[in-house]
């Protein structure tokens, strides 16, 4: 295991940089919007917010593949120094490493999402300028000065530009929002998942085989946020298999134990997919985290974003 203050100190600084905790410029980091189907930038009911952590998921993988190496070896004291470097050479230089399939995969979850929204009705809006990290990492790992320092320059912005409603798309960011902000800052929005306010036609289902449904921690214990994929799939006319400890007893995937030591994130992963295997059906997941966490372990997973929009086009066909 690092040493955790060095990987605080780190990720705290790349946060001060460039809003970040990769240190990359959210020009590049941020660029899933280009592509997007449908795209408005026009004022809607509720602005889009993506809090950039399914645009992360090919930077956490790229850098846990560093971590594992380091991790126990000699080298692994020399991470406490890339706090030192000059503006966001690292991220730069990580950007690089990044497959541009991978980052292709999340960025297509956003588009999805969009176009379910889109599809049910719901009145939102996005500006990649009002869209930023919520900082909920430095939360996780103690670093409460860091996370409030950041968090009041999101909520300020968001502020400025008279933003009061805000649409999410996974459970860290949600909870930053709804209830760290307040709690923190004093400051306040109105916060709702993405999936708990799509409407969605009855459908029969069509013999489709069950699936297994993976709870995100935060959405399942702190959210209490565990009934709503379950109506969406219910409404679709799937069967679902519920998993020993799910909803609010969910076990969690060990992702966000990846920054600290990649060895513990292993250990908890191999537990979860035990439990997940006895289902013995595809799993489904809705947080970008978890899903990438799942796919190492060779699980069949899929985001419920995917899987509702799969569905919705063959109702539509």
């Amino acid at each position: 295991m690092f040493q955790p203050q060095d990987i605080i100190d780190l990720l705290a600084a790349n946060v001060r940089k460039t809003r970040n905790p990769f240190g990359v410029p959210n020009s590049r980091f941020n660029t899933w919007w280009r592509d997007a189907g449908g795209f408005t930038r026009r004022p809607g009911d509720a602005l889009l917010f993506t809090g950039l952590m399914y645009q992360a998921i090919p930077y956490i993988e790229a850098t846990t593949r560093y971590l594992e190496r380091l991790e126990g070896s000699p080298w692994a004291g020399y991470l406490r120094y890339g706090r030192y470097l000059p503006g966001s050479l690292l991220g730069r230089g990580l950007a690089a490493l990044i497959s541009g399939a991978e980052k292709k995969r999340f960025d297509g979850i956003l588009h999805t999402i969009c176009r379910i929204l889109q599809q049910s009705g719901a009145g939102f809006f996005y500006h990649p300028e009002m869209d930023f990290y919520s900082g909920i990492l430095l939360y996780d790992l103690g670093d409460q000065e860091s996370f409030e320092e950041h968090a009041r320059f999101v909520a300020r912005n968001l502020k400025l530009h008279g933003v009061t409603k805000i649409i999410t798309v996974d459970p860290h960011t949600t909870y930053a929002l709804k209830e760290l902000y307040p709690k923190h800052l004093g400051v306040g929005f109105e916060v709702q998942p993405y999936f708990s306010i799509l409407s969605l036609k009855e459908a029969a289902g069509n013999g489709q085989p069950p699936v297994a449904l993976h709870d995100p921690c935060i959405y399942g214990r702190y959210l209490k946020l565990a009934a709503e994929p379950r109506r969406l799939l219910s409404s679709l006319g799937l069967k679902l298999v519920e998993v020993r400890n799910s909803g609010e007893f969910t076990s969690c995937c060990g992702g966000p134990a990846e920054s600290i030591s990649p060895a513990l994130n292993r250990e908890i992963l191999e537990r979860r997919a035990a439990e997940l295997k006895a289902a013995a059906a595809p799993v489904v997941t809705f947080c970008p985290i978890c899903l990438a966490n799942l796919l190492k372990a060779g699980l069949p997973v899929e985001d419920l974003a995917s899987l509702l929009a799969r569905h919705l086009d063959h109702e539509g066909a």
